[in-house]
């Protein structure tokens, strides 16, 4: 028998090899990094990019501003940060001089228009907010008020200054009066939705088990309500900060109103823009107090 011998052909060197594949790199999130890392490290890093992430889009809008403001400057001749800087350092280095009744400082300008915006408010909430109780509570006197606030709420605050000189015959009361009036409408109205918009179901219960209209007042629409009132209430403040300013440009006398007319009248610019980072600031954290203590009250139902 013939053996055949079958001759078998070894693959090329070239042909065994095989093209690499594909490097392909991934980038990790963030949060991947930080949870592969040990623990002390991960916390430190989770703050670091919380950190960063509240801190450079506000530092980033603030130099935009301050780049968009010098520009607007070097076009207009109006004071440039640099040279506003300057003259805020020289005013706040002695906020509370008192040189005469009309030449004080900036500190005794912004509690003055401080106490006013604190009157004139306090006025407000002490009747606003029980007027808003009763007219979400009884709805013949809702259909009874509601033409009345409809007609007063959209009066511009000003108007209501000449009516403050006429009847109080000075200018304190006079600019009490146009912030309590421009003031009561947001807490008035955000209560009484709030009053409305209770289940009907928690007043069905309260009126089975008989509960006196002081009950229901504490147990149930108070707590209710309570997110609906403090809501109007940062309305109300914040109309009664915008409102002091041009009410004491009027009315005269000391506060920030009256200072900003008084810097006009010696074409003194530089103070102007600094009065109206004052009122900004301000107003800002008397919102940011607020909210704060919205917070802290908070209902959790």
């Amino acid at each position: 028998m013939t053996v055949v011998k079958m001759k078998t052909t070894e693959p090329k060197k070239a042909d065994r090899e095989v093209a690499p594949a594909p490097k392909v790199t991934r980038t990790l999130p963030a949060a991947a990094v930080a949870a592969a890392l040990p623990a002390p490290v991960s916390r430190v890093a989770r703050l670091l990019a919380m950190g960063l992430g509240w801190i450079v889009p506000p530092a980033l809008g603030l130099l935009v501003f301050v780049l968009v403001w010098a520009q607007i400057s070097t076009l207009s001749g109006l004071p440039g940060p640099v040279k506003t800087w300057a003259s805020a350092t020289q005013l706040f280095a002695h906020p509370f001089y008192q040189n005469g009744p009309n030449d004080q400082g900036i500190g005794w300008n912004v509690l003055q228009s401080l106490a006013r915006v604190g009157m004139g408010f306090g006025l407000a909430a002490l009747i606003g907010i029980p007027f808003g109780f009763l007219i979400g509570r009884f709805t013949f006197l809702s259909r009874m008020s509601s033409p009345i606030i409809s007609l007063l709420r959209p009066v511009s605050p000003l108007a209501w200054l000449p009516i403050g000189l006429f009847v109080f015959k000075e200018a304190q009361p006079a600019a009490i009066w146009v912030i309590f009036i421009s003031s009561i409408w947001p807490m008035i109205i955000n209560t009484a939705v709030g009053v409305t918009r209770v289940p009907q179901d928690y007043l069905n219960v309260a009126r089975v088990l008989r509960l006196n209209e002081w009950k229901v007042f504490t147990k149930i629409l108070f707590p209710a309500v309570l997110p609906y009132m403090l809501t109007g209430v940062r309305l109300s403040i914040g109309v009664a900060w915008l409102v002091i300013v041009a009410a004491e440009m009027l009315t005269g006398g000391v506060g920030l109103g009256f200072w900003v007319w008084d810097e006009w009248n010696n074409l003194n610019v530089e103070h102007i823009i600094i009065a109206i980072f004052v009122v900004g600031i301000v107003g800002l954290l008397l919102e940011q107090m607020l909210v704060l203590v919205a917070k802290r009250f908070e209902y959790q139902g």
